[in-house]
């Protein structure tokens, strides 16, 4: 299995002025591909070639005096950004063709020296190397000190360094995992609700409240953009307002990343199998829920536990979005009227009582055992029936704490 590892690392002035020549050179390639391919599809001429087009940016404009420059930085880092050019126009023709599922995917675009974001790439042909004294060997940029807060599983087949808008700088390794690295086999199996007063709520009754981080730090960003917007445009104080910023954005999405490791290592470590409902994030996030579903981060922590549960043996599966998980009662499967949501408890006719969300992850649990043991592809989960608009509502009367944890300990 192949996992990336990052690590923040510490370049000097001389090596960050490298490693910026070493951005804008494989920007210049990229952007330089791209237009020639652009102009090829204008002209009505063939498309170029990966080869044909590695010669032309790459190899011929060396000898130019355009372009002699792009010989100052590794020819591995101007090969890989063609590679990441090649790879978006075929993402953009499978998109295309239909070969490509999910969303549609847009061609690729130039890229600009304002992007927040700059980053290249290093493979075993340009032989980096991780010292013995724990610092990276980068060709023509140096030895860079590394934060080493664990060790590689393995020997990396590349490195990828990245300037963010922060102005921080990290190597994230790709690195293959050992195998004999599964847990040892637990009986328990659990389903989870996803919500925003609750963040997840286990079939087990456990529940864990909504972190809302972004909602948190709201009166720092708040007066971050401020002392931007009254900057001068184009002047230095201005620069540095941005960095300001990107620095409070990134501590909101470090501390949410933080703490949702640790939550689904837990679920993975303590459960056989775990079960979430599919949830379709990009159209709850054009709702009038949309800042408080993506302070959730409901994609990335479901991505969390499928790679945990993959990495360690454990069983992870989707249920399916409209399965009406909230109004089925999971002691007779009976589904009833629509709830308002301000409704937190419910009984059912039969004489269950219910808690709402509690009710919804079992109902979870038992249609992700029952899709699992479903070899043949049968019907053994009610028809699918739309989900309410309020669903992914927020209860008014719900608790704010943004630390407590009912029943589990993540922090």
């Amino acid at each position: 299995m192949l996992l990336r590892y990052n690590y923040r690392i510490t370049p000097d002035a001389a090596q960050c002025t490298a490693l910026a020549r070493a951005f804008g050179c494989a920007r210049v390639v990229f952007n330089d591909g791209l237009r020639l391919r652009q102009q090829a599809r204008a002209g009505g001429e063939k498309y170029v070639s990966d080869a044909d087009l590695s010669k032309l940016v790459i190899t011929r404009a060396k000898a130019t005096e355009e372009r002699v420059w792009l010989g100052e930085v590794s020819a591995v880092v101007l090969q890989q950004a063609l590679a990441d050019l090649n790879t978006a126009y075929r993402n953009f023709f499978a998109s295309v063709t239909g070969k490509r599922k999910g969303r549609k995917v847009a061609p690729p675009r130039y890229r600009s020296r304002k992007d927040n974001r700059q980053a290249i790439r290093f493979t075993r042909n340009s032989r980096f190397k991780v010292l013995d004294n724990g610092r990276l060997r980068l060709p023509k940029i140096g030895d860079v000190p590394v934060r080493w807060s664990r060790t590689l599983p393995s020997e990396p087949s590349s490195v990828t360094v990245i300037r963010d808008a922060a102005g921080r700088y990290f190597a994230s390794f790709v690195v293959t995992t050992a195998e004999g690295e599964a847990l040892p086999p637990v009986e328990s199996e659990v389903g989870i609700d996803l919500g925003l007063t609750h963040f997840a709520v286990l079939s087990d009754g456990t529940k864990v409240m909504a972190p809302k981080f972004l909602r948190r730090a709201a009166r720092t960003l708040k007066r971050r953009h401020q002392e931007l917007s009254r900057k001068q445009k184009g002047s230095a104080n201005r620069k540095k307002a941005v960095v300001k910023l990107a620095r409070a954005h990134a501590r909101v999405a470090d501390t949410r990343r933080d703490w949702q490791h640790k939550l689904s290592t837990t679920i993975v470590r303590d459960n056989q199998a775990i079960y979430v409902e599919d949830l379709c994030v990009v159209g709850l996030g054009r709702t009038r829920l949309a800042k408080s579903v993506h302070d959730a981060g409901w994609a990335s922590f479901t991505g969390m536990l499928e790679y945990k549960a993959i990495r360690y043996g454990r069983t992870f599966g989707r249920v399916d979005r409209f399965f009406p998980s909230t109004r089925m009662c999971s002691s007779c499967g009976r589904v009833t009227n629509k709830m308002a949501l301000n409704v937190r408890a419910w009984r059912c006719p039969c004489g269950s009582a219910h808690d709402r969300d509690i009710n919804a992850a079992k109902n979870i649990l038992a249609a992700g055992r029952a899709e699992s043991l479903n070899a043949c592809g049968a019907q053994v989960s009610p028809a699918s029936v739309p989900a309410p608009r309020e669903e992914a509502g927020i209860h008014p009367d719900a608790a704010c704490s943004t630390r407590s944890v009912e029943g589990i300990s993540v922090l």
